[in-house]
């Protein structure tokens, strides 16, 4: 059957159902017409009869057009029905007239309190004259949120640090905008999403308007400093009177395996590319190398005197004077503002008087919400692609656990981004916003040939920095233009590390045995339950010297450098950002903002002018996004494939994190470009 005479047959099936019920609502009208309607199967049709003879009516004519017509010309064949009915004149004619009439109204009127209803849903509401815009950061602030229906519905919690900093640059050149008001908890950030903030506000305040920030108390019998930190960008800081400021210094700890190993009779068999690759070392150690315990150390004197300097410079206060308060540390309340840590000791309600104070008749506004009623920054002029690679580094597709917030840096979606930025003509530059403690060593390869192509495509790129950008992560930043970082940034780790875990004492004690049988002496090389022979080492030592030899050959073709300069900045060690500044792995100091402007000068685009920063890949839309899952839609060809980020609800979420960690600690990750992570919370 066609598709045209099946679409025919539906036609005609819903307009026979609407008459054929209309007929059996108006059979007593009829039936004083003289009008027989059966409706029994048992009374049959009149052979040679029409299709509605049984109705009482005369030939209807052939059903003509396809199923798109039926809304268009319905009245049109129902009022020729009518026509067709035994008796002319009859009163079911005007009956059936008067239904349809009144369910016509009723349709019209839907339609119209449909669409006031969308009307006033989202229609923009206006910022107040004066407005303080609020924000809380006691909620997490996430690098970002996938524009997906479920990453939505789930992460109402969670603020993107993209539009937090958007928003404030918006704000600064916004006349209706005083002040700013914020919350400050203890939700844990990196370093370099605490300095990106704190430049955004910083700048905020640069126009002339204020910022006050309020917190409970920095750290409740745990550390504030990342906290604090970031309250120094206000130029007025609360806190509650019962609360503390708990600086004592900082303090990086390492947790080692290697002694329950033992017990357990579990042999770590792995190696690294070189002494500072520290990633294998909670695995084969029980305390820190004399590398690991130098790297480690230059990174923490880094971090802390970023932090010294940002406090004394804020509060206006010598080095000397935050060094000694914090060895007396954790300050209590009264001395912290006694020190002139914090402005004013009081709670939640008397500080946000205070900042309406400052701004008679102001009204408070929820940032989000500002977003929502106003047009932001970046809409409109020469376009520039906005690509986003967070989370370890694998091969695939990126994805988003919608319940903890954590995302994986998939090679086939950041792909994906890179060949439509490629293909898009529009596109002047792109910037690749890398937050990655790094993973695949091919999937990292896969984006560095991405970032490659796109600079001989004559597009400019310029990498922007998060927290991390560490061994992988550093890899698929490396053939940039321009990278820039935050001066708290981690990054480098240029190395790799492999190997495997030979639990064969632990299945003894266990009272487990495996036995096998294989074809090839080096057969046995990936399996668990048998130590590398001779020749097996041989094979990985060979394996990690082509991946370090390929890793340290592209910095120094990406960041042109000789490659002896390279290969002793590399050795897996870990660089601060600004040390990375000053030793050429990176160019510039700063974040997104900084990056954007870099991207501009490249592309050519004059300062003063605005761009349309677009995310790539490029979003279908919710609604389609919707449909396309319901009907498993896959894409036509591999050109298309892997720009969709997906996004997992994992019911049991602790499970998963605990198998994921477990993972890592046991090293049977396929991540060999990779770095620990947590030490770097703050």
């Amino acid at each position: 059957m066609s598709m045209e005479r099946a679409e025919k047959l539906h036609v005609v099936a819903l307009e026979n159902g609407v008459f054929f019920m209309l007929s059996l609502t108006f059979a007593p009208v009829l039936a004083r017409c003289r009008v027989q309607v059966n409706t029994s199967v048992e009374a049959g049709c009149p052979r040679g009869g029409s299709r509605f003879g049984c109705l009482g009516v005369r030939s209807f004519g052939e059903v003509r057009g396809r199923f798109g017509d039926v809304l268009g010309t319905f009245w049109g064949r129902f009022r020729g029905r009518l026509r067709g009915l035994t008796l002319w004149r009859c009163p079911v004619r005007n009956a059936i007239r008067r239904f349809l009439t009144w369910l016509g109204g009723l349709a019209f009127l839907y339609l119209v309190v449909m669409g006031i209803v969308l009307f006033v849903m989202t229609r923009k509401k206006e910022v107040p004259k004066q407005t303080i815009l609020e924000l809380d950061l006691e909620r997490e602030v996430v690098e970002y949120v996938p524009d997906d229906p479920l990453a939505k519905a789930t992460g109402t919690n969670r603020l993107a640090l993209h539009q937090v900093t958007m928003a404030l640059e918006r704000a600064e050149n916004d006349p209706r905008v005083v002040g700013l008001v914020a919350k400050l908890g203890a939700a844990k950030h990196g370093f370099g999403t605490l300095q990106e903030l704190r430049d955004a506000i910083v700048r905020f305040r640069q126009k002339g308007k204020f910022a006050v920030a309020f917190s409970e108390t920095f750290g409740e019998f745990s550390n504030g400093l990342g906290v604090y930190y970031l309250a120094t960008a206000f130029d007025e800081i609360w806190m509650q009177p019962s609360g503390d400021l708990s600086l004592a210094g900082l303090y990086l700890e390492t947790m080692f395996l290697r002694g329950s190993l033992d017990k357990l009779g579990v042999k770590p068999r792995m190696d690294h590319r070189k002494e500072y690759k520290n990633a294998m070392n909670m695995l084969t150690e029980k305390s820190m190398t004399p590398a690991h315990r130098e790297a480690m150390t230059k990174i923490m004197d880094g971090i802390f005197g970023q932090f010294v300097a940002g406090v004394a410079s804020a509060r206006k206060l010598s080095v000397e004077e935050v060094r000694a308060a914090i060895e007396k540390g954790p300050i209590l309340g009264k001395e912290a503002l006694a020190a002139k840590f914090v402005d004013q000791l009081g709670y939640h309600d008397e500080c946000y008087a205070a900042a309406k104070k400052r701004a008679q008749g102001a009204e408070l506004l929820y940032l989000h919400k500002y977003t929502d009623r106003t047009e932001m920054l970046h809409q409109k002029g020469k376009r520039v692609a906005l690509i986003y690679g967070v989370g370890p580094v694998t091969r695939g597709k990126s994805s988003f656990d919608a319940m903890d917030g954590s995302t994986t840096l998939g090679a086939a979606t950041v792909a994906a981004g890179f060949r439509a930025a490629i293909e898009d003509k529009e596109v002047k530059a792109i910037v690749f916003r890398v937050n990655s403690p790094g993973g695949s060593y091919v999937a990292s390869d896969v984006i560095w040939q991405e970032v490659e192509r796109a600079k001989k495509a004559g597009k400019k790129v310029v990498v922007s920095m998060g927290d991390v950008a560490g061994s992988g992560g550093y890899f698929v930043a490396m053939a940039a233009d321009k990278i820039v970082a935050q001066p708290g940034t981690i990054t480098g780790s240029i190395g790799v590390v492999g190997g495997k875990l030979v639990p064969t004492e632990l299945w003894e004690k266990l009272g487990l045995s495996f036995d096998e049988v294989h074809i090839g002496q080096n057969a046995g090389f990936f399996s668990m339950n048998h130590d590398y022979n001779e020749s097996e080492w041989g094979r990985l030592q060979a394996w990690l010297d082509r991946i370090y030899e390929d890793f340290t050959g592209k910095v120094a073709q990406g960041r042109k450098l000789d490659l002896a300069r390279v290969q002793q900045l590399a050795k897996g060690r870990i660089w601060t950002g600004e040390d990375a500044k000053t030793l050429g792995l990176i160019d510039e100091v700063g974040g997104l903002h900084t990056a954007l402007a870099l991207s501009k000068k490249l592309a050519g685009i004059p300062d003063g002018e605005d761009v349309d920063l677009k995310v790539f890949p490029r979003d279908k839309g919710p609604i389609v996004q919707i449909i396309d899952k319901l009907r498993h839609k896959d894409p036509d060809n591999s050109d298309k494939e892997g720009g969709a980020i997906e996004v997992r609800l994992e019911v049991l979420d602790a499970a998963h994190k605990a198998v994921r960690q477990g993972q890592t600690w046991l090293g049977t990750s396929s991540g060999v470009l990779t770095m620990p992570l947590g030490e770097f919370a703050f």
